[in-house]
């Protein structure tokens, strides 16, 4: 791919990877009233605060999400709390990963398949920034178009779940982008950093704060940025500066990565609000072939209404 295109073939590909690894704003577990995404938004933001490397974070964090795509809240902490040895709970996650294998380009599919034992290892958790839990609690506005009413759908994704799915997606796309993964997860951790403070209104709301929009923005940012290390604190905000254009190798990825997301996060409400039962019975196997499934159908049968 020549520097401007688009990787058409790689997105075709990865898009319903995509579609399921962004589940993970919709799945909790016992562990956590918080979403999976959120809680992996806020153990990235808590461990990059620690002096964290950020390619690390970014390929764990990213490889967490491909095996979580079909394994939902079974992730590796689980599967060594439930008895596997470290080496079987990463076969687990590998099998997991291996089901996407066509959907992911091989250097990326390589760097996740290695990046799996971390996702075994016991991690102490450690303070998150309060920015981290501010967008974890804050909602996003939907699709919003200036002089007409909003769209709402329920329930609103959280700036936290966005921000995770841009960040984990922009991991998976920076290959074919020739970006630097890290590079890419910190600017989609990072690019809703003022709304930590400013309730999101969409492109409606920014449009009527008119000129006062760019110094709120920065102001806001700036602020945020001062809890962060100055090391890191430099890295982001020189990546944030990049989101102006799509010129930049972290910054295609990115956009590309955000782009999908909002798109994605749409489509997700339209199919739930076409849901069907046959959808489920017929195509997930609602009923699915087991030692009892021949009793199942026949109570079903009898049933008629259920």
């Amino acid at each position: 791919m020549r520097d401007g295109e688009v990787p058409y073939g790689t997105l075709r590909a990865v898009v319903p990877l995509l579609r399921e690894m962004g589940d993970f704003k919709r799945v909790r577990t016992a562990a956590d009233g918080a979403s999976m995404a959120e809680r992996a938004f806020r153990r990235s933001w808590a461990e990059l605060t620690r002096d964290g490397d950020p390619e690390r974070v970014a390929l764990r964090e990213c490889a967490a999400a491909v095996a979580g795509a079909r394994l939902a809240g079974i992730d590796g902490a689980v599967l060594r709390r439930c008895g596997l040895a470290a080496d079987e709970a990463v076969a687990v996650l590998e099998r997991s990963v291996a089901q996407h294998a066509d959907r992911v380009d091989p250097v990326t599919a390589r760097l996740l398949v290695e990046a799996l034992p971390d996702l075994v290892e016991e991690r102490g958790d450690g303070p998150v920034p309060a920015f981290a839990e501010a967008l974890c609690a804050q909602p996003r506005a939907g699709a919003t178009c200036p002089g007409r009413p909003r769209l709402m759908v329920e329930p609103p994704e959280s700036h936290g779940d966005h921000c995770w799915a841009v960040a984990v997606y922009g991991v998976l796309l920076a290959e074919s982008f020739h970006a630097v993964p890290g590079d890419v997860f910190l600017l989609g951790l990072a690019h809703h950093l003022p709304n930590a403070v400013l309730p999101d209104a969409g492109f409606a709301g920014e449009a009527l704060l008119g000129r006062h929009l760019p110094a709120v923005m920065a102001r806001l940012t700036r602020q945020q940025l001062d809890a962060l290390p100055e090391a890191l604190a430099a890295r982001v905000e020189s990546l944030l500066a990049l989101r102006e254009a799509a010129d930049a190798p972290a910054a295609r990825a990115f956009h590309a990565a955000d782009v999908l997301d909002r798109v994605l996060q749409v489509r997700h409400h339209a199919r739930a609000a076409a849901f069907t039962a046959e959808h489920a019975l017929e195509e997930l196997d609602l009923v699915h072939p087991c030692a009892v499934s021949g009793f199942h159908r026949s109570v079903l049968d009898a049933a008629e209404s259920a």
